[in-house]
């Protein structure tokens, strides 16, 4: 798989933004575009399960299996750049080359996440990124990955299809595009608002009917 450029590095938009973006392109606008963030217990929780992780230095090795933590991630294609939790390189006989290792090997993403199966793709969407990532900078074919839950302690496991490739492609596409034409998108209250950390930064509920925050504080004010 050869290097398809469609993005100069100082194009790259964060990979982990493209889980925000499939959760809510607002969130994802008002993080990534306008720098605004918030904590809550979740995102709290999450955060300290991934400083558990997250290891650059750390590397272990068996004759079957290479773990590598903390992978940084760039593709040209997508316009993303990121870090992946874990990465496992399974041996094969169609895998790649690693340094000082014998063989072949497989690729297999790990990406972990603090609470549960989620009952939409939104960490699917991230796991598949970045292994389209790992593809373009190994020329490796990755079809499986796997995310590790916290809460449940155990994994689930990815086939990084043709349907969830689509996504993540038509995910990157606009997030691109949003950013850069600087547009936040108008709210659109749901039931998940009610956990999403920025809700007293979005105020869907309140900016229902109005096109821009700026809107809203003009009518709200007079």
């Amino acid at each position: 798989m050869g290097k398809n450029i469609n993005y100069s590095e100082d194009e790259f938009l964060l990979l982990s933004g493209i889980q925000h973006f499939a959760f809510c392109p607002r969130q994802w606008a008002l993080i990534h575009i306008e720098q605004q963030w918030a904590e809550n217990v979740k995102t709290t929780e999450g955060k300290h399960l991934h400083e558990r992780v997250d290891d650059p230095f750390y590397k272990d090795s068996s004759n079957e299996l290479v773990v590598w933590r903390s992978l940084n991630l760039i593709s040209y294609r997508l316009g993303l750049t990121g870090r992946a939790d874990v990465v496992e390189f399974k041996r094969s006989d169609t895998g790649i080359k690693l340094p000082g290792k014998a063989g072949d090997w497989t690729p297999y993403p790990v990406e972990y996440k603090r609470g549960k199966p989620k009952p939409d793709e939104r960490d699917e969407v991230q796991l598949c990124a970045q292994a389209i990532c790992m593809e373009e900078m190994f020329g490796a074919e990755i079809p499986e990955g796997a995310l590790y839950y916290g809460e449940i302690r155990r994994r689930t496991v990815v086939q990084l299809n043709s349907g969830l490739r689509a996504k993540v492609e038509n995910y990157a596409n606009e997030m691109h595009r949003l950013f850069e034409q600087g547009i936040t998108p108008a709210p659109l209250y749901k039931s998940h608002c009610k956990s999403c950390s920025l809700v007293e930064v979005c105020l869907p509920k309140q900016m229902r009917g109005y096109k821009s925050a700026n809107n809203y504080l003009k009518t709200e004010l007079l």
